[in-house]
């Protein structure tokens, strides 16, 4: 009796430590289960400044390597099973990160910089911790709203309608550089080339490789600049028939015959409206469209005054450019548009009142790819 009293001692002496370790074990153990994290990311290119907030709390903030599988092993350790949020700003480094941070169950958003709510204290004493807290501070009070998030492909697409831009960019900045060296040496234009309509043609080539300067090394840099010309000219042409091929191919095919219905635009400006905008229907009616485009008013309201200023200077670079450059062209080809050209420069500049025919473009372009159907040009009697 006396051995068995002491073995169900000791057997319970031994439960009780188990027990206890079990319970210490247990304590150990995190578990955020349906909470939710919030971070702000600032992003550079060789390090990312990460701050993070739980629901009530400032975290910290933590300077890391440029890696979303850092950033998502470091949350899953301090806060298991929670539900994580996190954002950073448009820029240089696009939308790489937001991809992989996605593909690691991170529900991430890219913000417009200027969409930032900032107080004057954060804009005065702007610093990477700032920028960070800011982020999440802002996420966690539900005040931003991501951009919109195209597919890879349609990114790679319009990185390749923007390389034929760069392309014309570039020639006409070299254009520029050759015929400022002519003048400056005094090399005057025969008569046939006297119209700037004539300069660039074949004939113009071949007489700009016939001017010599007085020593070799002026020749010779005259030489490097029209060789230069001429192959980007080769290169402009090998873009211009791979976009044509794009543009055939069963993605945008139905889409390029209903925008290029509308008067004023053609192959390339079709193709940078569909790389751009992806589809349509991102957008809940052609006011948001405008909007995205930059072609509506700036406007300041203050009790009984209320002023439209002129054009935003908030805009889609590409788009804006490309639809005013096309407004010029459909302002002389269909008949509604011409005369409603010709009834605003009886009241504003031309350059004013291109900008509303741009609007009327948007417009049109907005339906045609709502409704797949292609514009009809209006008979003005």
């Amino acid at each position: 009796m006396h051995k068995s009293q002491e073995y169900y001692n000791f057997e319970k002496r031994n439960l009780k430590h188990k027990t206890q370790g079990l319970m210490q074990a247990q304590r150990k153990e995190l578990n955020f289960d349906g909470q939710n994290i919030f971070v702000g990311i600032d992003v550079h290119l060789k390090s990312w400044n990460v701050s993070i907030f739980t629901e009530n709390l400032y975290h910290k903030t933590i300077n890391q390597p440029p890696k979303a599988e850092s950033l998502s092993t470091y949350l899953k350790q301090s806060f298991p099973n929670a539900i994580y949020h996190s954002v950073y700003e448009a820029g240089f480094s696009g939308l790489h990160a937001h991809y992989e941070l996605t593909n690691m169950g991170i529900h991430n958003i890219v913000i417009n910089p200027a969409d930032v709510p900032t107080s004057d204290k954060e804009r005065r004493r702007k610093t990477d911790k700032v920028d960070s807290n800011k982020l999440a501070r802002s996420l966690r009070n539900n005040e931003l709203k991501g951009i919109y998030i195209p597919s890879q492909e349609i990114l790679e697409d319009r990185s390749f309608v923007r390389v034929r831009s760069s392309i014309v960019k570039d020639q006409s900045r070299l254009k520029s550089r050759l015929k400022s060296m002519l003048y400056f040496y005094g090399i005057e234009f025969p008569e046939e080339f006297q119209k700037s309509s004539t300069h660039w043609s074949k004939r113009f080539v071949v007489w700009l490789k016939t001017v010599q300067l007085n020593h070799q090394s002026g020749n010779i840099a005259l030489a490097m600049l029209i060789k230069e010309a001429e192959l980007l000219r080769t290169l402009l042409l090998e873009v211009n028939k791979e976009l044509k091929a794009l543009s055939n191919t069963e993605k945008y095919a139905e889409k390029m015959e209903l925008i290029r219905s509308v008067p004023g635009i053609g192959l390339v400006t079709g193709m940078l409206f569909l790389s751009e905008i992806e589809t349509i229907n991102r957008f809940e009616n052609n006011d948001k469209f405008a909007g995205m485009i930059g072609i509506v008013p700036d406007c300041h309201s203050s009790g009984e005054n209320e002023k439209n200023g002129e054009i935003t200077p908030r805009r889609h670079i590409h788009l804006r450019g490309g639809l005013i450059e096309s407004s010029w062209i459909a302002a002389r080809i269909d008949p509604a548009l011409s005369k409603a050209f010709s009834d605003y420069c009886k009241r504003m500049e031309p350059n004013k009142a291109i900008v509303r025919i741009a609007r009327k473009l948007s417009n049109r372009i907005y339906y045609v790819l709502k409704n797949e159907k292609k514009y009809e040009t209006r008979i003005v009697k």
